[in-house]
């Protein structure tokens, strides 16, 4: 879905940081959004946690940075990083060119999937949320 400029796919979740969640058997894989990225700014470095590293619910697990921004990662699910995306580590800046695709950050198996029902997802909801936060970083972009 095309929203007020930013590309925010329906079919995906989003977390209130702005990093999309994607379910995939039992992996997610976990991303900057559309809007984060362009708030943001090009993207120089992202931190790639090692596999196995177990992450908690709503705790900062990895950071992420721009030339004007630095920014930090939290978990959307209690679980274990499963993986990361290393091709980020030559080119972080696949993230401002695919968000979506080639610029996904990070595969994580959750303890529970049902954790992540608590996620904006569904276009009435991810646009009154999108209309909030659009209002709340206005002075930002």
């Amino acid at each position: 879905m095309e929203y007020k400029g930013y590309n925010l796919p329906e079919e995906l979740a989003y977390e209130k940081h702005h990093y999309w969640v994607k379910v995939g058997g039992d992996l997610i894989v976990m991303g900057m959004s559309d809007f984060a990225q362009k708030l943001a700014g090009d993207i120089v470095f992202v931190q790639l946690p090692d596999e196995g590293k177990k992450i908690k619910l709503g705790k900062k697990f990895a950071k992420v940075e721009s030339g004007k921004w630095l920014g930090k990662i939290y978990a959307p699910c209690n679980g274990i990083l499963d993986s990361a995306n290393e091709a980020l580590e030559e080119d972080p800046g696949l993230i401002n060119r695919d968000c979506y695709g080639k610029g996904w950050m990070y595969k994580i198996k959750p303890n529970d999937m049902a954790e992540l029902d608590a996620l904006i997802q569904g276009s009435d909801v991810i646009q009154s949320w999108m209309d909030e936060e659009i209002e709340k970083y206005a002075d930002q972009e």
